[in-house]
């Protein structure tokens, strides 16, 4: 079985040379990189097939590598920082990070977060690989999503999110429900993240068809409608 590789952008040698010893151990391969030019450089070289990306970092920070990086293609992200501020895990989670770490932080907790980021990832590939639905397909196998045959640019988080609800019709979720099935149930973000999130998702495949509509249960949450007699 192949061998997951993992690309390191972080500035402190310290911390780096940590998380590789601990990636390590756990079968990964590791690349690193000390400033944002140098792991860009290093995800177009390398192909990784995970990232783990420090935000204050020289030459480029984080928030512009994962912008470059999410152009390229969909690959799980987890974003660490040494602040706090749930502004800087907003963004992060908007810019299409699946999971935020603050520093200081336990190496272990890095791991167990991806691994469950894996697991979401791979959860997200079972069943139902392919929906189609007039004119929406939702190709979660190669982790895209068409409309009337054009392709949309959603974020691993807002295409699982969709993929979610598309693949439960008429089902009401809760935020919660929401949250620990996309996040994850150890996420300790806000309500926000979702209504963000269904919002970008809006904003993106563009209006409802007769077929199909994105609802806000208010008070409750969200359901993905779909008109059978239309």
């Amino acid at each position: 079985m192949k061998s997951i590789k993992v690309l390191v952008i972080e500035d402190d040698p310290n911390i780096c040379d940590l998380l590789q010893l601990y990636l390590y151990k756990e079968g990964y391969s590791v690349v690193t990189a000390l400033d944002g030019e140098e792991g860009l450089a290093q995800y177009y070289d390398e192909n990784p097939d995970f990232i783990i990306l420090d935000i204050m970092l020289p030459k480029m920070d984080g928030w512009e590598v994962c912008k470059e990086i999410r152009k390229d293609r969909n690959i799980p992200i987890i974003m660490i920082t040494g602040k706090g501020e749930s502004y800087d895990r907003i963004k992060g989670l908007d810019l299409g990070a699946d999971d935020y770490i603050v520093k200081p932080f336990d190496p272990k907790e890095v791991i167990a977060r991806m691994k469950a980021v894996l697991r979401r990832t791979n959860l997200s590939h079972d069943g139902m690989e392919t929906i189609e639905l007039q004119k929406l397909v939702i190709n979660m196998k190669e982790y895209k999503i068409y409309r009337n045959g054009n392709e949309i640019t959603l974020p691993p988080k807002e295409l699982e999110l969709l993929h979610y609800l598309v693949s439960q019709p008429n089902q009401v979720f809760t935020r919660q429900q929401l949250l620990d099935q996309i996040w994850g149930y150890d996420y300790d973000g806000d309500y926000r993240t979702i209504d963000v999130h269904i919002k970008r998702i809006r904003e993106k495949i563009g209006e409802e068809s007769p077929y199909w509509s994105l609802k806000t249960i208010r008070g409750v949450g969200y359901k993905f409608e779909v008109n059978v007699s239309a």
